[in-house]
């Protein structure tokens, strides 16, 4: 803090370096991994894959009492503040049981005038500073002696319960707050799902077909479909009819309006994620420096693993690998967007299980039934799909903002109640300078009887 904060500090609150506040810091270290045996064990062993949450009731891992013996970890009492000093900065835990922790971890042990609660939303509290110290190119951490340095902010004992008190009061409402938020975007979710599901199933026009005599026959498909360049996959595939749900729409195979072929094979040398061109794969996308072999938007369908069946539209001028599927449609039968939109809302992952590798193809995706219904509906329908998913992309973004406000106000209330601003002073609580002075000599006496008792220690080996 700068003296200028520290002067406005309330009557009998100090600011002091952590170290002269706490009893110890406690490290730990990790057992060779080279035996097996050391990770067989019961107790349980922290590291920062478990920082993920304020209380423990496990850990992801566990070692054993000899994994503990042959190495530098520490088993930590139940209860102990632990915070980490690499990767997850800022962030401090406390379990219910007694745990080893890895060489990423320091356990804080509190002289038992501070209330370890107040301790625990002072750390929070300086997170953004601590996250501002580390160093390191790939994982930042910071020193043992920078977390001795760290300012201290401590009110009289009795303030520190109030401080508490009021920070589980208000934290607890914006805890509330976040958790109705954390469920918006699975709701928005759901309403772009259900707008698809209405689109393709025709109930998204249903009002609008009421003024309308558009009308899609199987016999003006079959003309349109001759007169174009497009060849449909007729083998084993239904013969188109009328939709018995919406006779003015057709039912029919996948394959009657859609084709697909695979695009060409690059290799991982080839592709570079700072390319220009975007490259579309079964590995997702990336980039290309020089060329392209889609001169115009595409739809293209993953074929391969995590992006099998996944769909997407390609910008103009990009790579598709054959890991990805083209697609071909008539134009005159297919609106480009609600071919997209057609795809996007049909599950194409069919007939998957074969491999441990999910793989697609067209012969897989041929059979698929579709409803099509006349282009001029198809218009209407993206219409009012893109200008529902424009409502849900600012509703998205109405409530990212929330989340950022809400996420802004636990740092504002920290801050506030570590100034002194969240609760009342009183001015017959202790001086804080007094309570450090007690703290300081219970240090010292503990320290004169450790190294007595490391004395007593050595002179009884040596009788031995």
């Amino acid at each position: 803090m700068s003296q200028q904060e520290i002067a406005k500090l309330p009557s009998g609150w100090i600011c002091t370096p952590l170290s002269e506040a706490i009893d110890k810091i406690v490290g730990g270290g990790t057992p060779s991994k080279a035996i097996e045996s050391y990770y067989q064990g019961e107790i349980p062993w922290m590291t920062v894959k478990d920082m993920n949450k304020f209380r423990l009731i496990d850990t992801v891992d566990h070692i054993s009492q000899e994994g503990v013996d042959n190495s530098s970890t520490n088993v930590i009492p139940a209860g102990t503040p632990i915070v980490a000093t690499r990767m997850s900065l800022g962030k401090i835990v406390r379990a219910s049981f007694d745990s080893a922790i890895n060489q990423d971890l320091k356990a804080i042990f509190l002289n038992n005038q501070i209330n370890d609660y107040y301790f625990e939303y002072w750390y929070r509290s300086m997170k953004p500073v601590i996250e501002s110290m580390g160093t390191g190119t790939t994982v930042k951490g910071i020193r043992l002696t920078q977390l001795h340095g760290l300012d201290f902010v401590m009110p009289p004992t009795a303030e520190q319960k109030r401080i508490v008190e009021k920070l589980d009061s208000l934290l607890a409402q914006v805890d509330t707050i976040q958790q109705r938020l954390n469920t918006l975007p699975n709701i928005i979710k759901r309403f772009r799902q259900s707008v698809l599901a209405a689109a393709v199933s025709g109930k998204l026009t249903e009002q609008w077909r009421e003024g309308t005599n558009y009308i899609i026959t199987p016999e003006k498909f079959k003309k349109i479909i001759l007169e174009s360049d497009f060849k449909s996959k007729k083998k084993n595939l239904i013969k188109p009819v009328s939709s018995s749900e919406n006779l003015s729409w057709l039912a029919l195979s996948l394959g009657d309006v859609f084709s697909v072929k695979s695009g060409v094979g690059l290799t991982a040398k080839q592709m570079n994620v700072e390319g220009e061109i975007p490259v579309y794969g079964g590995n997702g996308i990336t980039g290309w420096h020089d060329k392209y072999n889609c001169s115009n938007p595409e739809i293209v369908i993953g074929r391969v693993g995590y992006y099998c069946g996944s769909v997407h539209k390609t910008p103009q001028f990009s790579w598709v690998t054959d890991n990805a599927l083209i697609v071909n449609y008539p134009d005159k039968i297919l609106s480009s967007d609600f071919a997209y939109w057609l795809l996007y809302s049909t599950d194409l992952r069919v007939d998957t299980s074969s491999s441990a590798q999910p793989v697609i193809s067209g012969a897989k995706i041929y059979s698929i039934k579709l409803s099509l219904p006349p282009i001029e509906e198809q218009t209407e329908i993206v219409r009012l799909v893109e200008q529902y998913f424009a409502l849900a992309d600012t509703l998205e973004k109405h409530l990212q903002n929330a989340k950022q406000r809400v996420d802004n106000l636990t740092q504002a209330i920290l801050a506030k109640a570590f100034k002194g601003e969240l609760v009342a002073q009183d001015p017959s609580d202790e001086p804080a300078e007094q309570l450090l002075a007690r703290i300081k000599a219970a240090r010292e006496q503990a320290e004169t009887l450790e190294k007595a008792a490391k004395k007593v220690a050595k002179v009884k080996s040596n009788k031995k």
